[in-house]
């Protein structure tokens, strides 16, 4: 065996003695997400604040930036899209709920222009094996976007909140599954 194999190999042993690690995440991670499917309202709350905060860490590292570009235009521009991602942090800090809105019609949008491109692009794939799967997932993906879209601005409490809850979930029973895979 080479010396990447045993190097794998050793990795692959130390991770295998972790798998407790990987379920009691998992546990914890169901835990939250039903916690989360509890009060959708809170756990969209808190999906909004987590927005705000990568938000403003990134507008501060875009300012931060921008003293470092040498030339005034370059320096302005990275100011400018600093403050502006900034203020946005503010703003879903200021007004959570009305962020929730703005950010549910962008999940709306982005849901329906993902899910059409993913179609058209399993279309243009016809002769290809499994492109009616493509198909199949563009078309859910854009009517999940209709659908919010129909039901926002009053949805946009709720729709955030449940897509972290079912993010949750998912991981949660991913981790589990890797750790008991991994004491096999």
């Amino acid at each position: 065996m080479t010396l990447q194999g045993d190097a794998l190999k050793d990795a692959i042993g130390r991770t295998r003695d972790k798998w407790g690690w990987f379920v009691a995440l998992g546990v914890l991670l169901l835990i939250f997400g039903a916690i989360a499917f509890g009060n959708l309202m809170i756990a969209t709350v808190a999906s909004v604040y987590l927005v705000g905060w990568l938000m403003l860490l990134g507008g501060a590292i875009e300012i931060i930036h921008a003293f470092g570009v040498k030339t005034w235009g370059r320096f302005f521009y990275w100011l400018l899209s600093g403050l502006l991602y900034a203020v946005a942090g503010f703003f879903a800090f200021g007004n959570p709920l009305l962020a929730s809105a703005v950010l549910t019609l962008l999940l709306a949008i982005a849901l329906v222009a993902s899910g059409v491109l993913r179609a058209w692009i399993g279309y243009n794939h016809r002769p290809e094996k499994g492109w009616g799967w493509l198909v199949a997932a563009g078309v859910i993906s854009a009517l999940a976007g209709l659908v919010i879209a129909m039901g926002w601005p009053v949805n946009s409490l709720w729709v955030l909140g449940l897509f972290l809850a079912i993010d949750l979930i998912f991981q949660g029973w991913g981790f589990i599954a890797i750790g008991l895979a991994l004491k096999r």
